[in-house]
Order: C-alpha cells, then sequence, then structure tokens
C-alpha cells in the first residue's frame, strides 16, 4: 500500500523521531550529570529541527529542467500497456503536480536515418501528491510511438527524464457543479486523477458530480476498470459510462463511437456551472467538438483554456 502524507505537529514520525528522543536524549542526561543539561537540550533541539525539514515533504518538478528518476517497478497490465512505477530521491518527494496537469518525458532516440533527436511527450501520471515518493504512469505502447516503445523496453533500475508541470488545466474543488468527461483509451488518465482528488475532497466539502463515458474498442481494452468502479461504487456523485466498438454478447452499455444521443442521455446538459472534458486520441477530440457544439456547448478551442466550457486535454 502507498505511504500517505501525513501533516500536523503531532503526526506519528514526529513523535516517533523528534520529540521521544529528545525527551530521551535530555532526561538521560540530566540523570547522568545535570549540570550537562542545557547542552544536551540544545542538541536536541538541532538534531530535532534536522529530523523536522527531513520529514517535509519536497516538490521535485522543475518546469524548465529535466531530472532523472529510476524505474522502481513495472505492472503489465495486458499486451501493450503497462504501470510504470518511478521512484523520486526521498521517501517524502512528491512531484509538486496541480490537479489536473500532465508532466514531459523527454528521451534521446536513434532515427532511421541513423541520427539521434530529442524526443519529448506528455503524460499524466495516475498516482498524486498524497502519494509521496513515487510516480506511476499508466502507458500504452504503440508500433510507432517513440516514447512508448522507449518505456516498454525499460529495465528496472533505468531512468527517464521529466519536468514539468505542464498544461492549461488545474482542478480546483467545486470549480463546477458537474463535470461531463468523456474519454477513449488512456485518455483516462486526467479524467481519473481528476476524479480521485474530487472524492478525496468530500470530507472537506467538495460536492462535484460527475458523468463519465469511457469509450474503447473491447472489454479488455478498458483500462483501470477495477478502479472506476471502485470509485462510482464508493461514491454515488461518481457514475460511469462504458462505451465499446466491439461489445460482448450481452453488454449493456453502449455500442460504436461516442455520439451526440449519448452525450445527451448520460453528460450534464450546457449550463454555466457545467463543463465537458475530454481525453483521446485526436480523431476522437475532433469529432466531440462538433458533437459538444451542436448540442448547445460553448464552440471549443484548438488550443483549451481554462474557463472553456469544453476543455481538451
Amino acid at each position: 500500500m502507498a505511504a500517505k502524507v501525513e501533516e500536523g505537529a503531532f503526526a506519528r514520525q514526529y513523535i516517533d523521531y523528534i520529540y521521544i528522543p529528545a525527551a530521551l536524549l535530555v532526561v538521560g542526561t540530566a540523570i547522568v550529570k545535570v549540570d550537562w543539561t542545557p547542552y544536551a537540550a540544545l542538541v536536541a533541539v538541532a538534531l530535532g529541527a534536522w529530523n523536522y525539514l527531513s520529514f517535509q515533504v519536497k516538490k521535485v518538478l522543475k518546469p524548465d529542467v529535466f531530472q532523472e528518476f529510476p524505474l522502481q517497478e513495472k505492472t503489465i497490465i495486458s499486451h501493450n500497456v503497462a504501470i510504470y512505477r518511478f521512484k523520486l530521491p526521498s521517501p517524502r518527494s512528491i512531484l509538486g503536480l496541480p490537479i489536473g496537469q500532465h508532466i514531459s518525458i523527454g528521451a534521446n532516440l536513434p532515427q532511421p536515418d541513423g541520427s539521434v533527436k530529442e524526443i519529448v511527450r506528455s503524460y499524466t501520471p495516475i498516482s498524486g501528491d498524497h502519494q509521496p515518493g513515487f510516480v506511476d504512469l499508466l502507458i500504452k505502447s504503440y508500433p510507432q510511438g517513440n516514447i512508448s516503445k522507449h518505456m516498454a523496453s525499460l529495465q528496472v533500475g533505468q531512468t527517464i527524464r521529466v519536468r514539468g508541470p505542464k498544461g492549461a488545466f488545474v482542478y480546483t474543488p467545486n470549480m463546477v457543479r458537474h463535470f461531463g468527461m468523456i474519454a477513449g483509451g488512456t485518455g483516462i488518465t486526467p479524467m481519473l486523477q481528476v476524479i480521485r482528488a474530487i472524492v478525496r475532497g468530500r470530507a472537506a466539502g467538495d460536492k462535484t458530480e460527475v458523468d463519465l463515458i469511457f469509450a474503447n474498442v473491447t472489454a479488455q481494452d478498458i483500462l483501470l476498470r477495477e478502479d472506476l468502479d471502485a470509485l462510482a461504487k464508493e461514491d454515488s456523485n461518481i457514475r460511469i459510462h462504458y462505451v465499446l466498438d466491439k461489445p460482448p454478447e450481452g453488454w449493456t452499455g453502449g455500442v460504436g463511437f461516442v455520439t451526440a444521443d449519448m452525450i445527451t442521455k448520460w453528460l450534464p446538459k450546457p449550463a454555466s456551472d457545467v463543463k465537458i472534458l475530454l481525453c483521446g486520441p485526436p480523431p476522437m477530440i475532433s469529432g466531440l467538438k462538433k458533437a459538444t457544439e451542436s448540442l448547445g456547448f460553448s464552440k471549443a478551442r484548438p488550443v483549451s483554456k481554462l474557463e472553456d466550457q469544453v476543455f481538451a486535454f
């Protein structure tokens, strides 16, 4: 299970590694030689300050500088999809990635003409800053995908180069009343990031509703289905609608491409407190921009901005 960040003056790590050792040092010194107690107190304060600083969460991302993180673990999901866990510099390190933003991964890769070229691609982690020490990336390997093929070839201990944050979208609690989301394939990653943030924020008053249409070719292609179904089961304001191009016998979800009728049936109607989020293959996004406009949503821009009613990652 992933570690979680404990905060507050009485977090367990402060009790175990600062308060108790400091008290033992001072009391023990007083028992042995009371005259040394002031010096022991100074040493205790210095060591406590050192330990306190070592326990502080450290944001590691730099927007203009690539940093190298080693592959810690690789979990195979299917023949061309895996979750890659990369180790951050310390157990208290976090990316410092705002919800809804992504990172850039760069690699110097050989080209067909024999040259070497730096290739950079963007990915949204499926882990978050509430899980320090590592970052998880869900990546599908494509035959012509430079970075995705490079990732698939990595062995544990080998590194990738990362910089960020990047992106125009930043989620804040209750920024809208209702999100309508449409994702295709690995386009689920930013949606999952936002949904998880909403669910984590319920205790603090986040009331955002979510309806997600998730389109795939076959049932076997549905990435992170267990996670999505668990979130929907846990939270009645999170609803998932699956669409398959090649459904199995007895399938009760949507069939074919995502249509205007499906959007009308499952997603919220146009309103000032509604936002539509899109992420998937370019042809799919192009069609969805036209479909949402035909249904009365504001026309999507070629490059989305945070204030847009229809935002494409």
